[in-house]
Parts: structure tokens; sequence; C-alpha cells
């Protein structure tokens, strides 16, 4: 029996009833994905999904990504660890869409926690579709045609800031120049409008000068993180979370250096905003 327990008031649910540590059938499939496109995004504890099983529930939603910038699981090149230690604490804090510096940016991402710490390292997660939905019609009609920049470089800066950090990344710099999208893109399932940029990838919006852009960037990015459109995880032991990238931000929460807290993540070919 499936049990959906909804996480807040736009967004998020947790799902029981689904066993995730088996090979899943296509009925399963397409009910995940149902949820997910409904919920926005989905949290699945005590899932025990191997790796194996992750990769072909990813898989189930279309091709994977590989990420330029960090270590993956061995035997497993699509799944990228992200790791905090003492001696290397996480850098990333912005809310953010994964990867909008590539052209196509991943459809959706899937993470499981391995390593946690005694407390702290929630996650927050914005529904895209609430902001743009709260916006008044004259300056959702405004955005509605507008484009804007994202960069790799920009979100890796304080990395590229690292001894060597210029080195690692000169071929995923290459690989990666900046791109545009519209501010305003369409759920190619849902049809539903989200807001479609982040801080910490978005660099500027065309046809604005730097004053203008700035201010309507400073406008979005406070306004995307309203307590009414977002949720917040407290992960467990072997949890799982899935989310859309094309309609949602998160932030992570770190709150709890020097601890050890250790995750893996997929992520699911999208296509083109539009």
């Amino acid at each position: 029996m499936l049990d959906i327990k909804p996480s807040a008031g736009a967004i998020g649910a947790e799902i029981c009833g689904i066993d995730l540590s088996v090979t899943l059938n296509d009925e399963d499939f397409r009910r995940i994905r149902k949820l997910l496109n409904e919920y926005q995004v989905i949290f699945f504890r005590d899932s025990n999904i191997s790796p194996e099983n992750m990769k072909a529930l990813a898989l189930s939603f279309g091709p994977v990504q590989t990420h330029p910038a960090y270590e993956t699981v061995a035997g497993f090149p699509e799944i990228t660890i992200l790791e905090s230690t003492p001696d290397k604490p996480t850098k990333i804090e912005a809310w953010h869409t994964d990867m909008t510096y590539s052209p196509t940016p991943p459809m959706a991402t899937m993470l499981k926690s391995v390593i946690l710490p005694p407390k702290g390292g929630d996650t927050l997660w914005s529904s895209m579709t609430a902001a743009y939905d709260a916006l008044s019609p004259v300056m959702q009609n405004f955005l509605g045609g507008l484009t804007a920049v994202h960069d790799f470089r920009f979100g890796f800066k304080e990395s590229l800031a690292e001894p060597g950090g210029p080195e690692r990344l000169a071929d995923a710099i290459a690989a990666h120049p900046p791109v545009r999208h519209p501010v305003i893109r369409t759920h190619p399932e849902t049809g539903n409008k989200a807001i479609f940029v982040n801080s910490l990838f978005t660099t500027h919006i065309e046809g604005l000068r730097p004053a203008e852009s700035d201010a309507l960037l400073a406008f979005l990015f406070a306004h995307v993180t309203t307590d009414e459109f977002t949720c917040r995880f407290q992960w467990g032991p072997d949890c799982l979370a899935i989310w859309d990238n094309r309609c949602t931000q998160h932030r992570p929460i770190n709150d709890y250096f020097p601890a050890h807290r250790r995750m893996e993540r997929i992520t699911i070919d999208g296509d083109a905003p539009y």
C-alpha cells in the first residue's frame, strides 16, 4: 500500500510502500515518475538501495550524466560523491538548480545519504512553479521575454581560487562555455511555468544594464526562497531523495562542521529549457 506524506504546502512528500532494494517493475517506475511530477521532490527513508538499483531507477527516467568536478563511486562513474570532511569542508551553500551551465541541464537528481553527521546537515528545496505563480501577471509577462546567462566558471569560482584549481578544472571550463536559458521555463511534462535563474550559476540577464540585471536577479534570488515555497528534509540513514531539476532549487545546510558527511548523487539527462 502506497503511503504519501506531504512535506509542506507547496513541495515535497515522503513515500512509503515502494521497496527500492529490489528491481522495480514498470508500474513502480511510472508511479515514482507521477509522484515526482506532482510533488517535485520525493523522499524515501531506509531505502536500502544499492548502486545497481540506484542506477537502474535513474535510467528509468532517461540517460544519466557524469559531472566533471566530483569523484565517483568505484564501478559507477555515473554516481558522484558529495563529501564534506574536517580537512575538506563543502563549499556549496547557495540556493541553486543543478548544472544549469549546461545547454541541457539535468531533468532530475537523485541523492542518497551514506555518512551523516550526528546533528545538522538538512537540505532545503524550493518550488520554482510556486514562486512563479506568486508573481504578479505583469512581472510574469515581463520575465517571460527575458534570457539569462549561466556559467560553469562562475559557479566554481571558489574551487578555481584554490591552489591547482584552474589546472584541475581547465578541461571542464573548456567544455562548458557560458550558455543562455529563458528566465522562465516551461515544464515539458506538466506544462507549468517555473523561474529558471539561480544564484550559483546565473551571471546576468541579457538586454538589461548591469545595475538593472543585478537588481532583478537579487529580487528573484530572494523571492524564490520565500518560506511558503519551501520544504526541509532531515536526513536519516540510507535515505534517498529525488527532485525535479526543471522546477526546483535546493540548498544544503552546512551546520555540522567538523563532522563527516557523505552523499552519493546521480543526475538524469534533461532537454534544452524553453
